[in-house]
């Protein structure tokens, strides 16, 4: 391995470790695509905003194509291969995982909002495990747990059957269609197996996150290693420095960055990298903005909590990479009673040869339209690539 990277090797290392520079598959999808897909991730972060689709959805889409959502959510919340629990916020995982994520549940989570529901309703903890043990899978509706209104607009029972959760004492049985989450007991919901494996200490575990973040990164600075996980950087370096001590990680300088980079010792660097997908804005690739930064010269910024006039590309603005380059960035709302992808706004980056980048993005904006079910591909005309992209879709 080079003691030295090029800023170019950087980003094909970092496109293809995260599964992106593999050929879509040309025939039916199933699981084992999906299970290669959250394995080379390790995880997939979820989120309720489904102005374009579920968050869930996108980083499967952007490495596998089109495929049957339906047959993703049936694999994820219903083949015990999975469990979903706080890894980079809430998330998906393999249920291998679940022994190492012992050490965040024993950590105790402690959250103001849980602490004032709990006060007020001091019986609540117990009332759900009683409810539960006795009825199986419960969604947090099911009971009345106060009224609405203050913590962060959760009802007190949703509160409290997320902090069960992050303590191991409860798991995500399933989400149902409409994403609502059904909790119950572990043993109803991780496999026996992995509910005997031994629990790693708490440095062990943070080493193999940290482990399995460099592997997803392909090559990354602390910061970003500590990000994946949503670790701690003082954690995150003392596993570092260990996993560098013990030959699992290498350290390497990239041009241009400031802090040394590591790099698994097994890291492959790509002559070349060949893609043109949609990255969604929750997808690994660019979780963390200074990373984004620091590979690909792209200032991005998740813009749905952001007032409206003060957004600068839109509200829920996905990056278009092209090789080993993000060279634009759309504005996308799946209207589903017009059966119309419509692309609110579209922006090409300075250095991107523009009439290039609308060709791949009409395509990729077509076979997106498909796959959600959509007949059409709308353009707006806001962005300087608008009048260039609408004749072509």
């Amino acid at each position: 391995m080079p003691a030295r990277m090029t800023a170019a090797q950087a980003r094909r290392v970092a496109v293809a470790s995260l599964g992106l520079a593999h050929p879509k598959p040309a025939g039916r999808i199933d699981v084992r695509h999906f299970r290669r897909v959250l394995h080379t991730l390790g995880v997939v972060q979820l989120d309720s905003v489904n102005v374009l689709c579920r968050a869930h959805y996108m980083p499967f889409y952007s490495r596998l194509g089109p495929y049957p959502a339906d047959r993703l959510d049936a694999w994820l919340w219903g083949s015990g291969e999975v469990f979903e629990y706080p890894g980079h916020e809430a998330s998906v995982m393999p249920v291998e995982l679940y022994p190492t994520m012992r050490h965040r549940m024993a950590d105790g989570h402690r959250w103001n909002s849980v602490d004032q529901a709990a006060a007020r309703h001091p019986d609540l903890a117990e009332r759900v495990m009683n409810r539960i043990q006795a009825d199986g899978p419960l969604a947090a509706g099911d009971l009345q747990g106060g009224p609405g209104g203050g913590w962060s607009g959760w009802r007190p029972a949703r509160l409290v059957m997320e902090q069960l959760v992050a303590r191991g004492e409860l798991a995500v049985a399933f989400r149902d269609a409409r994403f609502v989450v059904h909790y119950d007991l572990p043993e109803r919901v991780i496999p026996a197996r992995v509910l005997a494996a031994p629990t790693p200490d708490g440095p062990e575990a943070r080493r193999e996150l940290v482990d399995r973040a460099v592997r997803a990164l392909g090559v990354a600075d602390l910061p970003a290693v500590a990000d994946y996980w949503r670790m701690g950087r003082r954690e995150a370096g003392e596993a570092v420095d260990a996993l560098v001590a013990r030959g699992r990680l290498q350290r390497v300088e990239v041009q241009g960055w400031t802090r040394p980079a590591y790099v698994s010792p097994d890291v492959v660097i790509p002559r070349s990298v060949s893609t043109a997908t949609l990255v969604s804005p929750f997808d690994p690739l660019v979780w963390y903005r200074p990373r984004v930064a620091q590979l690909f010269g792209f200032d991005f910024r998740i813009e749905i909590y952001v007032p409206a006039d003060r957004r600068r590309h839109g509200y829920y603005v996905l990056p278009f990479l092209l090789d080993d380059r993000l060279v634009a960035r759309v504005d996308l709302k799946a209207d589903r009673r017009e059966a119309r992808l419509r692309v609110l706004a579209a922006y090409g980056e300075d250095a991107a040869d523009r009439p290039q980048v609308v060709i791949h993005l009409a395509e990729e904006l077509r076979t997106m339209a498909g796959w959600l079910g959509l007949r059409e591909v709308e353009v707006g005309s806001k962005g300087d690539l608008a009048a260039l992209l609408r004749p072509l879709v």
